[in-house]
């Protein structure tokens, strides 16, 4: 019996001192766990996902405040990152091996975040109807030759606000909302779905171009489902913007939480996740691009060709994110 106690006694400090890491995530957990169930193979460090809407997770955070057992925030548009460190959720994040993995426009100025993987919102279309030597740039698209052309998500959709923000960035607010009220007035119906939707709409001829992150495409392409490949392969994708400031980009990214209780191991995680296998990791099963440009592409990624990213520091997109989403309300984005 004596042994058996000092068995049970073992066990349970070992359950104890068992290393983890919390996170919370605004991926879904198809899209994070599997590399995450890799890092604790490898590290014995066990993860606790717990997965919902942006949002939800900042409020959620806000209510635990000091007693979250949260140690990470991930999500997947850097306006969230941007707003998480004006509630002052972050704490600053000593990592050598983050700061000479990522570039410095791909995180934060003070250490409080970091993007882990990059994809770019980018400009679909159909071959059958429209040349790709018609395309130019975002832009252009303004232009009323596109009219009851183009379909896109609504203006609630922080994807589309970090575009409009990253163009206010570039152009300014007079000019980015001249832009977007003439982009609403080519609208080929009222904004509905999600990306995929408008890939869709753009294959079955509701409209002729949309704008989606590449990820959707090439998640369709590579579908279980038959009739999502048939419609994706009836789309084209144009790297908008080669010949100005590049295509918009945006990440993937996470800081660590300020009441973080595992704070040694929340960094080791975010290395992890920068790390080669992680990085070719992303680019195969999600085809995002890699935050290091050393890393290999998937099939699909390198069909798509070599372009020119926008190297605009993304904090800009979370500074401008109020200014976006009232600019499109005034221009009628719905």
């Amino acid at each position: 019996m004596k042994i058996l106690f000092i068995l049970f006694l073992v066990l349970f400090q070992a359950q104890i001192n068992a290393a983890e890491v919390n996170i919370y995530s605004a991926r879904k957990e198809a899209l994070i766990k599997p590399i995450l169930d890799e890092f604790t193979k490898e590290t014995g460090i066990n993860v606790n996902l717990v997965t919902g809407k942006a949002d939800t997770l900042l409020k959620r955070l806000e209510v635990e405040g000091k007693n979250t057992p949260a140690d990470i925030l991930l999500t997947v548009d850097v306006a969230r990152l941007v707003r998480a460190k004006e509630k002052g959720l972050f704490q600053v994040i000593d990592s050598a091996v983050l700061e000479q993995t990522i570039p410095e426009y791909y995180r934060d100025d003070e250490n409080l975040w970091f993007g882990l993987s990059l994809r770019s919102r980018v400009i679909v279309y159909a071959p059958d109807r429209v040349k790709a030597e018609e395309l130019t740039s975002y832009e252009d698209l303004a232009d009323s030759k596109w009219k009851d052309s183009i379909c896109i998500r609504s203006s609630s959709n922080v994807y589309n606000q970090s575009l409009v923000a990253s163009m206010i960035a570039h152009s300014g607010l007079e000019k980015t909302e001249a832009w977007a009220t003439a982009l609403v007035n080519n609208f080929a119906r009222s904004p509905k779905g999600g990306d995929r939707d408008q890939i869709k709409a753009v294959a079955v001829g509701v409209c002729d171009v949309a704008i989606v992150n590449n990820y959707y495409l090439a998640g369709m392409l590579v579908s279980s489902q038959d009739e999502q490949v048939t419609l994706a392969k009836k789309i084209k994708l144009f790297w908008p913007n080669q010949n100005a400031e590049g295509a918009h980009m945006n990440v993937s990214g996470a800081g660590i939480l300020k009441p973080a209780k595992n704070k040694k191991e929340a960094i080791q995680l975010l290395e992890y996740l920068v790390s080669d296998k992680a990085q070719q990791w992303y680019a195969e099963a999600n085809h995002e691009y890699s935050i290091n440009s050393d890393i290999a592409n998937s099939k699909i990624l390198k069909s798509w060709g070599k372009f020119k990213a926008d190297k605009l520091n993304l904090s800009l997109l979370g500074k401008y994110n109020a200014d976006a989403v009232l600019l499109m309300d005034r221009a009628g984005w719905k």
